[in-house]
């Protein structure tokens, strides 16, 4: 399947205005209304949205649109349209005529069991940069694993001892909440970026924390959480050497995993 083109560069996107993105207001939010405002090549864009858009290695959501009449699409691929991410694109079946969707009120339909697998392992990831406090160089959120790459120099690392410390993070029960800093806040303050491959998006003027209460605090848009209670047992399930100062630590739940042998 060819790659999808990377509309962050494309100059002739109409100036919508910011999507307001629900699943920043409320990640368990299940349901809500919105109404289309446009369309930039086979992307529906709407005035608001409560589906995460693929981004920052957290995949999109799942779930459904629905217009009166009982018409349906099912949600695929969702993605910022613009490099500073305020707009948010959901892509058109093949097949499907655009033009009956143009300014319907609609009504969106999340597949919560499926973002709150997402929450949970996104949070699980955080904390994984906390049990290993090194320089973050890339990372996936998946629905079963996650894995996080550090920058990280020849030495000995047990699955079993980092395991032991990622759940003694998530049993300490700490709230998750997030706050909004500016621009210029962040660059005082360049120790808050773990990620070394991936920054933060720029050109909103304010940037967005994720806060483990007494335990992480760093940039995200990503969906998480309440408390780390709900992230449940993890394991870590291998560690991999991927060059001189690179590994690999990927992560799972461990009520998938089954008994121990």
């Amino acid at each position: 399947m060819p790659a999808s083109p990377d509309l962050t560069e494309t100059p002739e996107l109409p100036p919508f205005p910011a999507t307001r993105l629900l699943f920043r207001d409320d990640a368990y939010l299940k349901s809500g209304k919105a109404r289309v405002i446009g369309r930039f090549s086979d992307y529906l864009v709407l005035d608001c949205t409560l589906f995460y858009p693929a981004s920052g290695g957290q995949p999109s959501d799942a779930g459904q649109l629905v217009k009166s009449g009982g018409h349906s699409l099912p949600v695929g691929e969702l993605r910022y349209l613009d490099a500073a991410k305020t707009i948010v694109g959901h892509k058109l079946p093949e097949g499907e005529d655009p033009a009956r969707w143009d300014g319907a009120e609609i009504g969106m339909e999340l597949d919560f069991a499926r973002r709150f697998r997402l929450m949970r392992m996104h949070s699980a990831l955080h904390l994984l940069s906390v049990a290993l406090p090194y320089a973050v160089t890339g990372g996936a959120i998946g629905l079963d694993d996650g894995r996080l790459d550090f920058d990280i120099p020849e030495a000995g690392l047990e699955k079993e001892a980092i395991t032991a410390e990622l759940n003694r993070l998530i049993s300490a029960e700490a709230e998750i909440t997030a706050r909004w800093i500016s621009d210029a806040e962040l660059d005082a303050n360049p120790q808050l970026v773990k990620t070394m491959s991936v920054k933060p998006p720029r050109g909103s003027g304010q940037m967005r924390l994720v806060e483990i209460a007494g335990l992480d605090l760093q940039p995200c848009g990503g969906t998480h959480v309440r408390n780390t209670r709900e992230i449940g047992p993890m394991l870590v399930t291998n560690i991999e050497k991927k060059g001189k100062q690179n590994r690999r630590v990927r992560i799972a739940f461990a009520e998938q995993q089954g008994p121990a042998t």
